[in-house]
């Protein structure tokens, strides 16, 4: 009871109404910590959202909790800012020390989605071994499994507007007239990482580093293969689905 109130100090008078609300609707929802992987443009990222809210977990990014520990000079994120500012990785042991102090905030109590890591094989033992210590372990692993060239066709589809951020895709949302903004009239223009040499690059990139740690859950049994190629609505229906199970 002393935690609750504790954590309710933290909140905002404004916001404490919607958190009680918030806490009163996530009371009955199961514990769940999931892992999302998948390639640039597989849908994980519209996912993350739907599924944080509908199942009361917190959505934990590496590079957001390291950005927080540091600024909130917590001894960990003290450590971290050392390393970043020598121009060096963050150890592995660090990442999952701060990941384990985040797992703390009241937000998270329901669970999580890890969304960028484990990247490595040793990182996911590492996390395993940190869950283990809390009593706890990974529901499910998510992989968003889409052929890459199915992710070419969508990602070098892509045209936006700079100023507003409106974007188009030539085949899947064209503007009315091609490479002009509807509203504006202005030319729209592609990202840089949006043509075919960088995303091919970047896809090597990412299977060779994460097809260890998709063997890795496989072999642990709480790997679930999405059909990432479907329409968004589509595949919030079957992650929520294998989320439930």
């Amino acid at each position: 009871m002393a935690k609750s109130s504790v954590d309710m100090e933290d909140i905002q008078t404004v916001d404490l109404m919607s958190e009680l609300l918030r806490r009163m609707k996530c009371a009955s929802k199961p514990d769940k910590r999931l892992v999302f992987i998948g390639p640039p443009g597989s849908g994980k990222g519209t996912q993350s959202p739907v599924i944080k809210d509908e199942f009361c977990l917190c959505h934990l990014s590496t590079g957001d909790m390291l950005r927080a520990a540091v600024a909130a000079k917590s001894p960990l994120g003290v450590k971290a800012k050392e390393a970043m500012d020598k121009g060096e990785l963050v150890s592995d042991d660090l990442v999952v020390g701060i990941m384990d102090e985040a797992m703390n905030r009241p937000k998270c109590q329901k669970g999580f989605i890890l969304d960028g890591f484990p990247r490595t094989v040793t990182q996911a033992e590492k996390l395993d071994e940190m869950l283990n210590r809390r009593g706890a372990q990974i529901d499910k692993v998510l992989n968003f499994a889409i052929d890459d060239s199915v992710l070419e066709e969508r990602i070098t589809g892509r045209w936006i507007h700079p100023s507003s951020g409106r974007s188009y895709h030539t085949k899947f949302a064209p503007p009315k007239v091609p490479g002009v903004d509807d509203v504006t009239g202005e030319p729209l223009i592609q990202r840089k990482d949006d043509n075919a040499d960088v995303l091919r690059s970047r896809l090597d990139a990412f299977h060779k580093q994460t097809q260890p740690v998709i063997d890795y859950y496989a072999k642990k049994g709480n790997l679930v293969n999405i059909p990432a190629e479907k329409a968004p609505e589509e595949v919030t229906k079957v992650v929520k689905k294998v989320v439930s199970a």
